[in-house]
């Protein structure tokens, strides 16, 4: 298959474009900064400059593609629209090219179905505040995500950590993970991969973490 990966040159973005590579795929790898791509260059792999939230952009990255994985998140602190900006020109872009197969990565810390009391009622309130400007713009891509005809789903992990690939994943479609707060970036980019080429689970949210 030919994966488009978006946010290529963040934590777990890389880290998809590599798993993609190794599982035999074809990648795309859109970046805003070429040099930051810590991926060895090779025949599968083409690497397309642009504006994540620029259709016009995207447009070339896309088409002729199976599927397209977004990896973008907010760094740092302070105010965010990456994912929101990002989501209508994915779409639009995906649309005009034919391409239906749609992964994101969100986060599960904003939903609290499926969590434990003291989980939902202590914890998340307080990651709320301290991670608020993140989560309002995954909740707001989440929401242009679920509204469009392609067939998408939504990845919510929790923490993210630099821990190696262990293939246990466990996963809830609609509702988080109880019991289990974190996951690596190398388990969620092989989940992501798998995900976007199996193609289940479709429109539906999914929340994942270490099994």
């Amino acid at each position: 298959m030919k994966i488009t990966v978006l946010g290529a040159t963040g934590g777990t973005g890389v880290r998809v474009v590599r798993h993609a590579l190794a599982s035999g795929h074809r990648v795309t790898a859109v970046v805003r900064d070429r040099a930051r791509l810590d991926v060895p260059d090779g025949p599968d792999l083409e690497i397309v400059v642009a504006d994540p939230a620029d259709r016009d952009a995207l447009a070339p990255a896309i088409a002729g593609s199976d599927a397209v994985v977004s990896a973008l998140g907010h760094r740092g602190k302070g105010p965010s629209r990456v994912c929101r900006d990002s989501a209508p020109a994915t779409i639009a872009a995906m649309t005009a090219a034919g391409v239906r197969r749609l992964v994101v990565v969100s986060a599960s810390g904003m939903h609290t179905t499926g969590d434990g009391s003291f989980t939902k009622y202590v914890v998340k309130p307080l990651l709320g505040r301290v991670l608020r400007e993140g989560f309002e713009d995954m909740l707001a891509m989440e929401d242009v995500v679920a509204a469009s005809d392609l067939d998408w789903t939504i990845v919510r992990p929790p923490r993210l950590t630099e821990g190696p690939r262990t293939g246990r994943v466990r996963s809830r479609i609609g509702a988080n993970v109880r019991g289990s707060f974190s996951i690596s970036r190398a388990d969620l980019a092989e989940y992501l991969v798998r995900t976007a080429t199996d193609g289940v689970p479709n429109r539906a949210p999914v929340s994942v973490a270490h099994g």
